[in-house]
């Protein structure tokens, strides 16, 4: 039966071939291709595919950088209706092996991102589905790998099994309209593989060029890998638009500003951390090309500080910046909020008013309102699930872009929950309110909670006050081990440069020069700022390394944690 209606991902091809036949489309180190030629490498390459044996369902495993080449095995594959497994290049071998043997793939990408430790371990720690090896690297495989494995690269499969005029080259569809199978960031435990479907990847698409704005006029530099669901829904998105795409093999932010200065990038994506970093290199430039062609930046993975707001409004003045909130569950962004618009006149002031919602005002702590995320993209329903007691619970969401169930099991949902008319919703695993203007509040997550003395502490909604203070950089609340209150929060904060820790008890006094904090200080901001007392933390750590963090820049509490308990030992031994 015909799939006149299904959605496919490479629906974009076409107009990339007629369209955009001549614009140029990727720009990848010294390659550039014009949509014409891009597509007939897609296709070229989906005909190789074809004819080597690759089936419709078949898993196909990519642990490699960011290139022009990453996004045509990504739609190459999905042509031919196989289901793509994006691994983290940064995983060790142990890792990317416990993934593959969850998702079974039968062809395994790889390129020079593993070749320290991957070539040896496969040939020792064999993955029993796996038939075809594809080397990706700019240098060719040894002699020695070619005689114990079945190596291809991309260019033999596009000349050797590119002959047969007769393969057909209609869409192909996995069962359940399956495109891939993300794996979820894995700040704690074992990363899990999220099956999305080709409709999640376009509705999430056009609520980006709907929201962001993304057009084939604009110029995106990937800042984020394409083993991450940012990355991989924002090149989809810029693919249906016809845009051109700038493509680093990592992010790097003196390379970044590089390429924004050079291609006169228009659009890109950041987290907290990579936005920290180009700012913290463009202060030290003389001059700054980027601020005259940058006009939308889309954060997501955590949410800008005020000072980090600041500083992006005024080193990207044309820029129009948006924050999103989402899941890999729920294939990238459920919500946006837009932070300054310069093309609003009363911008600033927007900013302002939303800051102050945020972070200052009685009413939105005292009702536990938290952070807001903004509005949901027009395809996503959100819901909050709660006892009765509180407008504040789990935060719920259901619709095309939420994925089919976790790779290798038959739930169809994280978690469910039935309405009265016994329909499933996702839980999101975050706590949070709706306003009622729509308006999405974040309090944190459900399993990051800290409870406290019996009352539950969420790190995010004080780390997004704290944030606020001039003298923090960065923050991260942790729970320890108490006798009396069973968890004390504790926080672990970053300094800003020029700014001093005094160990003094006196509160500082605006008449001091130097910039001097200290936890007296702090706990009395966030009294000023309406903190219940409880919530406020019990003592504060300089942390004078940097956060452990995921590859989207999110910090790892779990592991800083474990290193305040060991650090604080002592102290805990003879207490409890």
């Amino acid at each position: 039966m015909a799939n006149f209606s299904e959605g496919h991902i490479c629906h974009c091809l076409r107009h990339l071939a007629t369209a955009r036949r001549n614009a140029v489309i990727t720009i990848s180190g010294n390659r550039q291709k014009t949509g014409k030629q891009f597509v007939e490498d897609v296709l070229s390459l989906a005909r190789g595919l074809l004819e080597l044996g690759l089936g419709a369902g078949d898993v196909v495993a990519i642990s490699a950088f960011n290139s022009d080449m990453y996004l045509e095995w990504l739609l190459a594959i999905a042509f031919v209706g196989g289901i793509a497994a994006p691994l983290n290049y940064r995983w060790s071998f142990e890792e990317a092996r416990s993934a593959m043997q969850l998702v079974r793939p039968v062809m395994l990408i790889t390129d020079e991102s593993c070749q320290g430790g991957w070539y040896s371990n496969l040939r020792s720690n064999h993955i029993p589905s796996l038939r075809w090896h594809v080397s990706l690297s700019s240098s060719a495989p040894s002699s020695d790998f070619i005689n114990t494995w079945n190596v291809l690269t991309t260019e033999m499969l596009r000349k050797q099994y590119s002959g047969k005029s007769d393969l057909p080259l209609n869409y192909r569809w996995a069962r359940e309209g399956a495109f891939m199978i993300c794996f979820t960031s894995g700040t704690s435990g074992r990363p899990k593989g999220v099956t999305l479907t080709h409709a999640a990847l376009i509705v999430q698409s056009l609520a980006k060029l709907a929201t962001v704005g993304f057009s084939e006029n604009d110029i995106y530099l990937h800042t984020a890998p394409l083993c991450h669901i940012g990355g991989i829904s924002s090149a989809m998105a810029m693919l249906m638009a016809g845009g051109c795409h700038v493509i680093m093999p990592k992010f790097e932010s003196k390379s970044a500003l590089a390429a924004i200065e050079q291609y006169r990038v228009t659009a890109l994506i950041t987290v907290p951390a990579i936005m920290a970093d180009l700012i913290s290199l463009i202060r030290r430039k003389e001059t700054w090309k980027g601020k005259e062609t940058v006009n939308k930046i889309l954060n997501g993975g955590g949410g800008l500080s005020v000072e980090l707001l600041k500083d992006a409004i005024l080193f990207f003045p044309r820029a129009k910046l948006l924050t999103a909130y989402g899941m890999t569950e729920t294939c990238s962004s459920m919500t946006f909020m837009t932070l300054h618009d310069p093309r609003m006149e009363t911008s600033g002031q927007h900013v302002n008013t939303v800051s102050d919602k945020k972070h200052s005002t009685t009413t939105a702590h005292q009702t536990g309102l938290g952070v807001c995320v903004g509005k949901a993209a027009p395809h996503v329903e959100l819901k909050i699930s709660t006892d009765g007691s509180s407008q504040v619970g789990s935060i719920l969401t259901r619709g095309p872009h939420v994925m089919l169930r976790y790779w290798g099991t038959q739930t169809p949902t994280k978690a469910s929950h039935q309405d009265s008319g016994d329909e499933n919703w996702l839980d999101t695993g975050d706590v949070g309110s709706i306003d009622e203007y729509g308006n999405l509040w974040l309090v944190g997550r459900l399993n990051g909670k800290i409870k406290s003395g019996g009352e539950n502490i969420y790190p995010e909604e004080v780390e997004a006050i704290l944030l606020q203070h001039p003298g923090i950089m960065s923050i991260a609340i942790v729970g320890i081990p108490d006798a009396r209150l069973t968890e004390m929060a504790i926080a672990c904060i970053q300094l800003r440069k020029n700014w001093v820790w005094s160990n003094a008890s006196s509160k500082h006094s605006a008449k001091n020069e130097e910039l001097v904090l200290s936890s007296e200080i702090l706990r009395q901001y966030c009294r000023e700022k309406n903190i219940t007392g409880f919530k406020i933390p019990k003592a504060f750590i300089v942390w004078e390394k940097s956060f452990p963090v995921t590859t989207t820049g999110k910090i790892k509490r779990d592991q800083v944690r474990t290193e305040v308990v060991s650090y604080l030992q002592p102290a805990l031994q003879s207490s409890l």
